[in-house]
């Protein structure tokens, strides 16, 4: 979108408050706290969404990573079984492990060092993504050791960070990226929080992310009410999920990413996304656990190939770009042809 299409939009717009949010948009100005919640409350879907739209269009691709999930149901697996399902994937393009499961009340950080360090000893080239601040804060805690000492260098080599409270969760980011590691941030969003409550939360990680750079990535995790203690919550409608979507691009002024989790999402509307400020989503998840479907995701099972993911992305317009877990470009698909044997 020309930023001459963009500024009639804008001028178009009635609302005067709304006009100036427009504008500083397109001079690359910070909203401010009260700008962002104006936005959730007053301004249309069209127009947040030509907003995010205009201001990742300089960039126009959508990156992706090619993953790995495990295909077993039970939840406590040995290191052995682990690494079966690790070993399984001998020979094949993946790039990344990614682990999750560390607020577990028999497992200790030792346990997940130890796999870790089994994992990288197989194949060393894979990444290991692995826990979230919570998991992290939870085990450290268990082990009886400080944040700091969690990351002490000889962990750092094989653990990379990606219900504390918010400080403790936000000080496992930043202690992370203060010793050059980076880390992806989310936010659960369309349950029983208000607008402010999501404001405050991007407020937090623009504030840190402006310290420290160390942020990859901003998910937006739309809340699933089915089987757990807040069904009856209703869920969010879709154009709830793409304003979310393209405010967090807006207000996130500092972030490089933002990601759809289509598994969850579904991959309609992960495509519906590109549309509305967001230039990363998922890969090619090669199986998973029960998680998203227990969750009642709109995948049952979240599997998709290069090829439509690829595929996905064109239709889009966008340019689709494979990449590593830390944003490295891996290919470039726009004009990759398919063999038959590919599809």
């Amino acid at each position: 979108m020309q930023t001459e299409n963009i500024q009639l939009i804008i001028n178009s717009e009635k609302d005067s408050q709304l006009q100036n949010i427009g504008n500083k948009v397109i001079h690359n100005e910070r909203l401010s706290f009260n700008e962002g919640v104006y936005l959730f409350e007053k301004a249309s879907l069209p127009y947040v969404g030509a907003l995010a739209n205009w201001k990742v269009f300089s960039c126009k691709f959508c990156s992706y990573s090619k993953l790995y999930a495990h295909k077993e149901e039970g939840w406590e697996l040995t290191i052995d079984q682990m690494m079966d399902i690790v070993k399984s994937y001998d020979g094949k393009p993946v790039t990344e492990v990614h682990i999750v499961g560390g607020v577990h009340p028999k497992l200790t950080l030792e346990f997940f060092l130890e796999l870790m360090r089994t994992i990288k000893a197989h194949r060393p080239e894979l990444h290991i993504k692995a826990f979230t601040p919570v998991e992290l804060e939870y085990m450290f805690r268990k082990a009886k050791v400080t944040t700091e000492e969690g990351f002490h260098p000889d962990i750092r080599t094989v653990i990379c960070a990606d219900k504390a409270t918010a400080d403790e969760w936000l000080h496992i980011h930043k202690t992370a990226h203060n010793l050059g590691m980076h880390s992806n941030a989310t936010l659960l969003y369309g349950h029983i929080e208000k607008y402010e409550h999501r404001i405050d939360h991007m407020e937090r990680l623009r504030q840190l992310q402006d310290e420290t750079k160390g942020f990859n990535t901003f998910i937006p995790l739309k809340f699933r009410n089915k089987d757990n203690d807040m069904h009856d919550v209703p869920e969010s409608t879709l154009a709830n999920d793409l304003k979310m979507y393209a405010i967090s691009r807006l207000y996130l002024d500092n972030f490089p990413h933002v990601k759809a989790y289509w598994p969850m999402l579904g991959r309609e509307t992960a495509q519906l996304t590109l549309s509305y400020g967001v230039n990363d989503i998922d890969g090619t998840i090669d199986d998973t656990t029960k998680i998203y479907s227990m969750a009642g995701s709109e995948e049952q099972t979240p599997v998709m190939t290069t090829e439509q993911l690829v595929g996905l992305i064109k239709q889009a317009k966008r340019q689709p770009i494979e990449r590593g877990t830390l944003y490295n470009v891996i290919q470039d698909y726009s004009n990759y042809e398919f063999a038959e044997n590919e599809m």
